[in-house]
């Protein structure tokens, strides 16, 4: 009898936690297109990063952020941390603290390294290691997850984004699930220092990148599974599309490899319980509250798209084997090798380029 009306006792405690729990997350109602399948078709489950190896130091938290430069790996830290390290992780000096969090790096044709950092706003880093704050605002509207970061050739504009206005380093989880289209494309102007935005409403802004001569740019749209593309030239200035739409993960970064290649990466597949209540948002509410005591239901594989110009998946990278290099968060081509960060890992890790586009 004890034991029974402890386990009611329980029962009731559990679901006035789950119905009841303060929570700032306010969920709104929407509908993803059905998850394409991984089991055959072009997103087929295969293990072609089971090649990766590890590059650089193995003892770094958060290799986020990448740029190869003269044999050298730059990259941004948990801790906040900018460091340059050889890719056999003998050498390595640090080159800041942001005291944030570094998610993306850019250099610009000055010399500048600019800096996507997710607390402190766009930094740059000067010659002589002096950090210089260049936004943290945008139409009075303070950045609240400042994510990743591309310069245009001409070294006028950097284009970066804005993952959420509302919720802060550490809760993309929250933002997700929310589904607030809190998320902007920003520009800023080296030679006036205003930040424009280009696009509001999104969900999620993530990685950011240039399209050939500058003619557009790319924004990843984690909570929405899709690729924005905002047109910067030509007959269609100022207008904007989808890239790619009903991407099989939740795209984090992307890059451009300078000629005709685009590179995703894919922090984890799409999840069946996030997509199965998108539409309920009492219940995603009660699934918030779950998650404050229960591990993320987010499935552990290394996933990596490659894109031509069009947006056609040219190339499907993946590995869910134990112990695989993952989440996979940024992705870079350089000469014959693909690099790859992670937001989570202790190393970084790298594949011939050749593999990866068989």
């Amino acid at each position: 009898m004890k034991l029974r009306h402890g386990l009611s006792l329980l029962i009731v405690i559990v679901i006035g936690f789950l119905l009841l729990m303060p929570t700032r997350v306010e969920p709104l109602a929407w509908t993803p297109p059905p998850a394409p399948s991984l089991k055959e078709g072009i997103y087929a489950d295969n293990q072609k990063l089971k090649g990766a190896v590890k590059v650089g130091p193995s003892d770094i938290e958060g290799p986020e952020a990448l740029l190869l430069e003269d044999d050298y790996l730059i990259t941004g830290l948990h801790d906040g941390r900018l460091i340059r390290t050889s890719l056999d992780g003998q050498e390595r000096k640090v080159l800041a603290d942001t005291g944030g969090r570094p998610l993306g790096l850019a250099r610009h044709p000055n010399g500048l390294l600019v800096i996507a950092d997710a607390v402190k706003g766009l930094l740059s880093l000067d010659a002589q290691g002096r950090l210089i704050p260049l936004s943290t605002e945008a139409n009075g509207l303070a950045f609240g997850f400042t994510d990743d970061v591309a310069i245009d050739k001409s070294g006028h504009y950097a284009y970066f984004s804005d993952a959420s206005s509302r919720w802060g380093y550490g809760h993309d989880g929250e933002a997700i699930i929310e589904h607030g289209a809190d998320g902007r494309l920003l520009r800023y102007d080296f030679q006036t220092g205003k930040t424009s935005v280009l696009l509001d409403k999104l969900q999620f802004a993530n990685g950011v990148t240039l399209g050939p001569d500058d003619t557009y740019v790319l924004v990843n749209e984690t909570g929405a599974y899709r690729i924005s593309r905002y047109w910067l030239s030509g007959p269609q200035a100022g207008t904007h599309d989808v890239f790619i739409d009903n991407l099989p993960g939740l795209p984090d970064n992307l890059a451009f490899n300078g000629s005709n290649r685009f590179w995703v990466a894919l922090y984890a597949p799409r999840n069946a319980l996030l997509d199965g209540t998108a539409e309920h948002p009492f219940v995603r509410k009660m699934i918030v509250r779950a998650l404050t005591v229960l591990p993320k239901p987010v499935e552990k594989r290394g996933f990596v798209l490659g894109l031509d110009l069009q947006g056609k998946v040219i190339a499907n990278l993946q590995d869910a084997s134990s112990g695989n290099y993952s989440p996979i968060t940024t992705v870079r081509e350089y000469g014959e090798w693909l690099y790859f960060g992670s937001l989570k890992a202790r190393h970084m890790a790298r594949m011939p380029l050749d593999a990866a586009l068989k």
